[in-house]
């Protein structure tokens, strides 16, 4: 399902049989003793539910770095590999087997798997080359393909338009979210051109589907990766591995993280994305972030600069679910992350703090892994919540930021007042989407060389984004490659009044004394 805390370093093999041994004389000699499973469970692990005796005890579990797939009250599901059985009854409450993947072979039968994901972009690259094209992002522990689709209008071509991304079965045992996708997948691409709605979306957005981000896990029917690492719990944790964004650091840190994940955060970076979902099964709720802050405990809301908006995405996706929509435990079928109950290394986070994109974890259904007959009920449900969501990436602020003198792309940071989350253009093109609420905001934009530009009391409305391009200033006035007194006084007699030949409100404020000290300072900088 959605979550685990904590990013668990697998011993090696003699470790590991020296710790099954730990565990089972634990499990033994606990006031919880139970029986160990045997060593045929350990490459898939087990599920377990325990009920705890109060909301301490159950933190005690969230902070454990145990792999907790659920909280409800609180009862709670527990995700155990081998080496993490010392762990679980050093907590000595008991416990016991609950299912977890596919309840008989049949189940297995009916989904696509890599072989089938690479055929069918395969066939669509082909059948609609001006509409996608596909890659792969790197392999899985095993040298399987992520493969990724590319579906827009003319997809070869960067364009201004907003980058989102939707990924499924990172958890190998919750395929639900790989069938969704691929029919999406084929949804855009034979409706476009027949569809209004389809084909304003296609046109208007650069759309990446990754069906498949744990293909091992899949084909071994586990929640984990071939290496026993659950690759929700894996990415970088806010406050241990960054305190920063991308766009201030430049440092990604996926050396240390498993392939599947290094992946996925190599190919984030290529490109500012702007809203983004990752699919999973074992509960229905739309969950957004935070998954965890660091003080805040598991059970309590972790709340981000963005809530209120987080929450209207949500809704926006709930609401065109009927069941999620209708959940006796989720009200409207949202959540915030923490919550529910809190995690580390989770990817919504992560792609939201780091790089800047608005991600929502998605959770499509109480069975994980359902007979594949019940999968066009599924699509049913969410065919139009996934629709709604997209065209959710085209409200707010939009625009281009160049440079004053040369009109290139200029890279920067987006930052809305009063909020600490910024969003980033794309370096190739220069476009940027903040995605906010109907009301007034004030923006500003920076980059490095440049000086930041503020625009304040803009007006958004309840549809398609406001548009606001900006020319960002080196304080370069006169355009002889340098920033000195001549650039100086050309904004000082700009201010006074004086004819000049050049814009020289380089702040977006007005021309005033403050225009002057920034072409000041830029000349003081160089």
């Amino acid at each position: 399902m959605r979550k685990l805390t904590g990013n668990a370093v697998k011993p090696p093999l003699c470790a590991l049989l020296l710790v099954v041994g730990i565990a089972a004389v634990t499990a033994l000699c606990t006031a919880a003793a139970q029986e160990f499973p045997t060593p045929d469970s350990i490459p898939r692990g087990t599920m377990v539910e325990m009920t705890l005796p109060s909301q301490t005890e159950l933190q005690r579990l969230v902070d454990s770095g145990l792999s907790v797939d659920d909280v409800r009250g609180l009862t709670a599901r527990v995700h155990v590999m081998a080496w993490d059985w010392p762990v679980l009854n050093s907590l000595g409450h008991s416990w016991r087997i609950v299912e977890d993947g596919p309840a008989d072979e049949k189940a297995v039968q009916g989904y696509r798997a890599n072989p089938e994901i690479q055929a069918a972009f395969e066939a669509w690259a082909r059948d609609y080359p001006h509409l996608c094209q596909y890659r792969s992002l790197g392999t899985s522990t095993h040298g399987r393909a992520l493969w990724a689709i590319h579906i827009t209008e003319n997809p070869g071509v960067e364009a201004d338009k907003p980058a989102v991304k939707l990924i499924a079965t990172i958890h190998g045992n919750e395929p639900v979210g790989t069938e969704l996708l691929l029919n999406l997948a084929e949804l855009l691409l034979t409706q476009y051109g027949t569809n209004p709605r389809i084909t304003a979306l296609v046109d208007a957005t650069d759309i990446w589907l990754v069906p498949l981000m744990n293909p091992d896990g899949m084909t071994n029917l586990t929640r984990n990766n071939a290496q026993g690492y659950d690759l929700n719990r894996n990415f970088p944790i806010y406050g241990t591995n960054y305190t920063g964004n991308w766009f201030d650091t430049g440092v990604l840190g996926e050396s240390t993280r498993q392939p599947e994940v290094a992946a996925i955060m190599r190919w984030s970076a290529e490109r500012p994305f702007v809203l983004s979902a990752n699919y999973h099964g074992g509960a229905l709720v739309a969950n957004y972030p935070y998954d965890h802050e660091p003080g805040v405990p598991s059970g309590q809301p972790a709340i981000s600069p963005d809530e209120a908006l987080f929450q209207t995405l949500a809704l926006a996706y709930a609401s065109n679910n009927p069941p999620m929509y209708a959940s006796t435990v989720f009200p409207q079928g949202i959540t915030n992350g923490s919550a529910w109950y809190s995690l580390n290394g989770g990817m919504q986070d992560w792609s939201y703090r780091f790089m800047g994109c608005m991600e929502m974890t998605l959770e499509v259904g109480y069975t994980k892994w359902p007979a594949a007959d019940a999968l066009p009920s599924y699509w049913a449900d969410n065919r139009d919540a996934i629709l709604a969501y997209l065209e959710k990436a085209h409200t707010g602020v939009r625009g281009l930021v160049l440079d004053r003198a040369t009109g290139a792309p200029v890279y920067a940071k987006a930052e809305v007042a009063g909020n600490t989350q910024p969003v980033f253009s794309n370096p190739r093109v220069g476009n940027y989407h903040r995605i906010l609420l109907p009301g007034t905001h004030s923006l500003s934009w920076s980059a490095p060389g440049y000086i930041t530009y503020h625009a304040d009391n803009i007006g958004v409305a309840d549809g398609p984004a406001t548009r606001r391009d900006v020319d960002l200033s080196d304080g370069d006035l006169d355009a002889d490659g340098l920033v000195g007194a001549p650039d100086i006084q050309l904004a000082v007699n700009a201010v006074l009044g004086e004819p000049v030949v050049v814009d020289a409100d380089v702040d977006g404020r007005g021309l005033s004394a403050t225009d002057i000290q920034a072409v000041i300072n830029q000349s003081l900088a160089r």
